[in-house]
């Protein structure tokens, strides 16, 4: 999975190096680089996760990672509708909205 270490960089960097550091180093030179499961797992699991979490900034930024990792829009679409039931349907709900957003660009 390519980082997003030059937005990152632009965003904070000159705000918090470290966390940007620590971003590149530890969770995508590390974390997202084992291969005990495959990006698309992981993209799938990161996805549920900041669904469930209302976490939409970065659910944007993923979103965008899945597709490229393999997950079809179709998938994304099955995620965010099981989890309307497990995770509220208000966080269903922002993220459908930003999926459709983001699919319509592609």
């Amino acid at each position: 999975m390519s980082k997003p270490s030059n937005a990152a960089q632009q965003l904070i960097g000159a705000f918090a190096p470290k966390l940007v550091e620590l971003t590149d180093r530890v969770l995508f030179d590390d974390i997202w680089e084992r291969k005990e499961l495959s990006p698309r797992d992981r993209s799938l699991i990161t996805v549920a996760a900041l669904i469930a979490l209302n976490r939409p900034d970065q659910l944007r930024f993923h979103l965008g990672k899945a597709l490229e990792n393999g997950v079809k829009e179709q998938e994304l679409i099955e995620v965010i509708t099981h989890l309307a039931f497990y995770s509220g349907w208000p966080n269903a709900i922002s993220a459908i909205m930003i999926a459709k957003e983001l699919f319509s660009k592609t």
